[in-house]
């Protein structure tokens, strides 16, 4: 299959560039893959989705404000730094821009100096290996220093930084939220679980990698980035649980689905505690192991996110299902509005 496969034209002003005032006021598209039918809905109507004794899997992962902005020890010139995934102790994967002029030994000052970074290692594509220095807990000074790393496609300033995380974001690791859960509210969850359904937290770290393009024609040919992720062992117990029940597993979105598919793929279908990194890559011909049904966000024409929702529910009715989403001003990407997928 080539890229240009999973192409739709998506007019600029569906991308949301904000947050609506209620999380939960979002539209909802129920989409029925065996059935051929797709049902415009809000995104409360999930409830009506879901089944006593199913899961609902949801990624506790918590974005850092990982953008960093300082200058250059010597020349003073400015400098940013995208934290993108801790590799030991307190050293970091960055994205720096100009990365140019940030060779090995280069040295960064942030914050007049609360925090400084030392360039270890070159990496490729701006990437680089920094070191920081700082006094106190790192967590804390990179709150009170960075800003949030918004995807490249929002222009708009983020008025409240915690409408970029999850009602139930525990975790601190994240370059970019896993936005499919941006549309849950305690109350809705607290209702879900009412209902008789089991709320299940895992976590995956979400990369940038997440929003780049797919750069080659043959999807034999693209390479996926690593993400980290954790399953617990009561979380796992669960999940196998309810797969054993006969009731279904349902993942809130793309990096939940990745991270259960990584797992049912290691142990053969089953559900075990895990965690490690995974590069998965789900397109249409792979056979999914755990995941029965999936709430998503409308994503990118010609990403592997598409590609991975084309998976499970077909290609074609996946496309047609964008061009209704686009025809009735769905709202598209981080923001903007939900998709259920059975």
């Amino acid at each position: 299959m080539n890229t240009k496969d999973f192409d739709f034209d998506l007019p600029e002003e569906l991308i949301a560039q904000t947050p609506l005032e209620k999380r939960d006021s979002s539209k909802l598209l129920i989409i029925d893959h065996h059935k051929k039918e797709m049902t415009d809905g809000h995104f409360d109507d999930i409830i009506d989705c879901l089944n006593p004794g199913d899961a609902l899997v949801m990624n506790n992962t918590r974005v850092l404000p990982a953008r960093l902005y300082g200058e250059k020890l010597d020349t003073h010139g400015r400098v940013e730094l995208l934290l993108l995934k801790n590799t030991e102790a307190d050293q970091w994967e960055v994205l720096a821009k100009p990365a140019k002029r940030l060779k090995i030994g280069s040295q960064i000052s942030f914050g007049d100096g609360r925090l400084k970074a030392t360039i270890i290692k070159e990496l490729e594509h701006g990437g680089r290996i920094v070191e920081f220095t700082y006094e106190g807990i790192f967590l804390e000074v990179l709150e009170s220093l960075g800003e949030m790393p918004l995807p490249p496609y929002i222009h708009e300033k983020l008025e409240d930084s915690e409408r970029y995380q999850t009602v139930y974001a525990k975790e601190n690791g994240s370059a970019a939220a896993p936005t499919a859960g941006l549309h849950f509210t305690q109350e809705l969850l607290a209702k879900i679980q009412a209902k008789g359904v089991h709320l299940v937290y895992l976590t995956l770290h979400v990369g940038l990698g997440t929003f780049r393009p797919v750069s080659v024609d043959n999807l034999d040919e693209h390479e996926m980035h690593s993400e980290f992720y954790t399953l617990s062992e009561e979380a796992a117990n669960k999940l196998q649980e309810v797969k054993e029940s006969g009731a279904r597993i349902i993942a809130v979105g793309t990096t939940s689905i990745r991270t259960l598919e990584t797992i049912g793929n290691k142990f053969k279908g089953n559900i075990q505690a895990d965690s490690g990194w995974t590069n998965i890559f789900i397109k249409p011909g792979y056979e999914f192991k755990v995941v029965d049904a999936f709430s998503t966000n409308f994503h990118l024409p010609k990403s592997t996110l598409v590609m991975l929702v084309s998976a499970f529910a077909g290609r074609e009715f996946v496309l047609e299902a964008y061009k209704h989403a686009v025809d009735e001003k769905y709202r598209f990407f981080s923001f903007g509005d939900a998709m259920f997928v059975k």
